[in-house]
C-alpha cells in the first residue's frame, strides 16, 4: 500500500482536546456539584485531599490514560494539517488500485536519515538572466481599448473543445479575435467533452469576475447577451482556416459582425496565427498568465498539496503521459508486454481517424524521431543521469497508464518517494472534484507549477502551458526531454552506464528552462516562449 506524505509540525502551539469517557469523570463531576450546593461539615486540609485523589482507582485509571495518549501524539509526530493515515480511503478507485500495488517500501515517504536536498545540484535553478514580466502596451493600443470597451454594438461568441489546457489556449485567442474584430466577448462556452463526460462550464474552472476586471481596459467580457441581441441569430463560422493573420480576421467577419451584431466562432484551435504584432501578443500573455486565474474552491486544494509536497523539501512534479488514448494517437507502442502493443495496434486499425501523428512511418521511426512519449523505464534512466537523488520526491500528474502498477513500476522503483492528489488529499477533499476531468486537471496544473522541477515525458498542452508559466514566473527549472537524439543511447546496451550519464547531462544542457527568444524559430507560441514581447531585462527594455 502506499504511504501517506508527512508535513512537518506546525511551529504555532496548539491546542489538543481529550475525550474522556463518562464513567470516568461523571463521579468527580457530581461530587464537585454536590459541593457547590452543601457546605461541608468539615473542612479539609489540601494535602488530605491530594492524597485520597491519588489514591483514587478512577484517577490512576485517567492518567494512564493521558499518557499513554500524549506519548501517542509524540511517537508519530502529529501534525494536524495533514491526513490522520499514510494511506487514507482512496479518492479515486483506479489510482488507487494502482498505487495499492506498489510495496509500501517502494511508496515510503521517509527520506534517508541525516540526507539533505541541498547534496543533490539536481535542485539548482538556471540562470533567468534577469528576464521579468513586461506588458508594455503601446498608446495607440491603449486608445483604441478606451472606445472598444464602450462599444455595445458587437458581440463574438465562442465555444471551445478538447481538455482543460486546449481550452484553455482557445479562450486565450478568443479574447485576441474579440480584440481584433474590436467586439465584447461573451463568456466562452466550454463543449461537454465527449472522452470523459466533463460538463464543467467556465466559472467551475476559472475566476470569472477576476477574469474581468484584469480585462476591463482591453476587451469587455460580458456574462450573456444583452436583450437587444437576444433574437438576434449569430452568423456561425466552423470553417476558419489554421493560423490565420489579424487582417484575414477582419476582412473575413467585420463586415458580418457589423451588420448583425453576434459572430459565433467554434473549433479555435491553433487557428489564430502564432506571429501577431507586440500589442496582441502582450495581450495573450495577459490573459494566460494574468485573467486566466483557477477559481478559488480548485486554487486552495491546489495550494494544500503544494504544501504538502513541499513540507519535506523540494520536489518534481512529473507529467506522464501513458494513458491508452495516447499510445493510440501517437502511432506508438507502450512496451510493456505483447498483449498490450497488440491491443494499441488493433484498436489503431480499427479506428485509423484516431492517429495524430504520421501515418506514413513505423513505430520504430516515431521512437527514434522523439514523436513518443517516454515510458517509466526511460523517465528513471533520464531523470538518474541528470543526477536526481533517489530520495527525490516526485507529484504524478496524468490519467491512469495503461498497464496500471506494472507500467509504473521501472520508475517507482528508482524512485520510491511517488504521489498523486489521491495520496496528499484528506478523505474527502477531492469529493467535489470527481467525474470532473478539468477540475481534477487544473489541481495538476496548480501542484506541477509551483513544483521546485517540472518534467513532462510527452509534450502536451499542459506540459506546454506549465513551461510557459515557470518561465514567466522567472524560469523555473523545466527539463525538456531531447527525445530526438537521446533514444538511440537509450537501445545501446554496452554503452556503460557512466558514459550514458555524461552523454545525458551534455545532450540537456540547454534544456532545464533557460530564457529562450520566441523570435528564434517561427510558429513559437508566446505563451510557451514569453520572450521578447512579455519579459524583459535589465538590459534592454522591450
Amino acid at each position: 500500500m502506499c504511504e501517506m506524505a508527512v508535513c512537518k509540525s506546525s511551529k504555532k502551539k496548539q491546542q489538543s482536546y481529550i475525550s474522556v469517557p463518562s464513567q470516568i469523570i461523571s463521579p468527580i463531576s457530581h461530587s464537585s456539584l454536590e459541593s457547590l450546593l452543601v457546605s461541608p461539615k468539615k473542612k479539609q486540609s489540601h494535602p488530605s485531599k491530594l492524597r485520597a485523589l491519588l489514591h483514587s482507582p478512577r484517577f490512576l485509571i485517567f492518567l494512564i490514560f493521558l499518557l499513554g495518549f500524549i506519548w501517542m501524539l509524540r511517537t508519530y509526530d502529529f501534525d494536524p494539517s495533514m491526513p490522520f493515515s499514510r494511506n487514507p480511503c482512496a479518492v479515486s478507485k483506479e489510482k488507487g488500485e494502482i498505487l495499492n500495488g506498489l510495496s509500501s517500501s517502494q511508496l515510503s515517504m521517509e527520506g534517508k536519515e541525516g540526507e539533505t536536498y541541498e547534496e543533490s545540484g539536481f535542485w539548482k535553478q538556471p540562470d533567468g538572466m534577469g528576464y521579468r514580466p513586461c506588458l508594455d502596451f503601446s498608446e495607440r493600443y491603449r486608445r483604441e481599448g478606451n472606445e472598444i470597451v464602450k462599444d455595445r454594438t458587437k458581440y463574438l461568441m465562442v465555444v471551445v473543445s478538447g481538455g482543460m489546457n486546449q481550452q484553455r489556449n482557445q479562450i486565450v485567442d478568443a479574447v485576441v479575435i474579440a480584440r481584433i474584430l474590436g467586439a465584447a466577448l461573451v463568456v466562452p462556452i466550454l463543449q461537454v467533452n465527449v472522452i470523459w463526460g466533463d460538463e464543467s462550464e467556465f466559472s467551475d474552472i476559472f475566476d470569472l469576475d477576476h477574469f474581468k476586471n484584469v480585462l476591463a481596459n482591453d476587451v469587455r467580457i460580458v456574462s450573456s447577451l444583452p436583450s437587444t441581441h437576444l433574437m438576434t441569430r449569430p452568423v456561425e463560422e466552423k470553417s476558419t482556416p489554421l493560423h490565420v493573420s489579424p487582417e484575414w480576421i477582419r476582412s473575413r467577419y467585420l463586415r458580418r459582425l457589423r451588420r448583425d451584431g453576434v459572430l459565433l466562432l467554434r473549433g479555435l484551435d491553433s487557428r489564430l496565427s502564432k506571429d501577431l504584432p507586440s500589442d496582441l501578443q502582450k495581450l495573450r500573455c495577459k490573459v494566460a498568465f494574468h485573467a486566466l486565474r483557477f477559481a478559488p474552491h480548485i486554487s486552495e486544494i491546489g495550494n494544500k498539496l503544494t504544501e504538502r509536497m513541499r513540507n519535506k523539501g523540494p520536489y518534481l512534479a512529473l507529467h506522464l503521459r501513458m494513458e491508452k488514448d495516447v499510445w493510440v494517437r501517437t502511432g506508438c507502442l507502450p512496451g510493456l508486454i505483447p498483449n498490450y502493443d497488440e491491443m494499441i495496434n488493433n484498436e489503431r486499425k480499427a479506428q485509423p481517424k484516431l492517429l495524430t501523428s504520421r501515418s506514413n512511418m513505423t513505430y520504430h521511426d516515431r521512437k527514434l524521431a522523439g514523436l513518443c512519449p517516454l515510458n517509466a523505464l526511460e523517465v528513471a534512466r533520464l531523470l538518474k543521469a541528470l543526477g536526481a537523488p533517489k530520495s527525490m520526491r516526485i507529484y504524478w500528474a496524468g490519467g491512469i497508464p495503461l498497464g496500471g502498477a506494472d507500467a509504473l513500476l521501472p520508475l517507482v522503483k528508482e524512485f520510491p518517494h511517488f504521489y498523486s492528489k489521491e495520496d496528499l488529499a484528506l478523505p474527502g477533499e477531492l469529493e467535489p472534484f470527481l467525474k470532473k476531468a478539468s477540475l481534477m486537471a487544473a489541481i495538476d496544473h496548480i501542484v506541477s507549477e509551483e513544483s521546485d522541477v517540472f518534467m513532462a515525458s510527452h509534450g502536451g498542452n499542459m506540459g506546454h502551458a506549465i513551461q510557459g508559466h515557470r518561465a514567466y514566473a522567472g524560469h523555473k527549472k523545466t527539463i525538456i526531454p531531447n527525445k530526438r537524439h537521446m533514444l538511440r543511447y537509450f537501445v545501446d546496451s554496452s554503452l556503460p552506464e557512466a558514459k550514458f550519464n555524461e552523454i545525458m547531462l551534455n545532450l540537456h544542457q540547454d534544456s532545464f528552462g533557460q530564457p529562450e527568444i520566441r523570435t528564434s524559430k517561427s510558429g513559437r507560441d508566446v505563451t510557451k516562449y514569453p520572450i521578447p514581447e512579455c519579459m524583459c531585462n535589465n538590459t534592454k527594455v522591450l
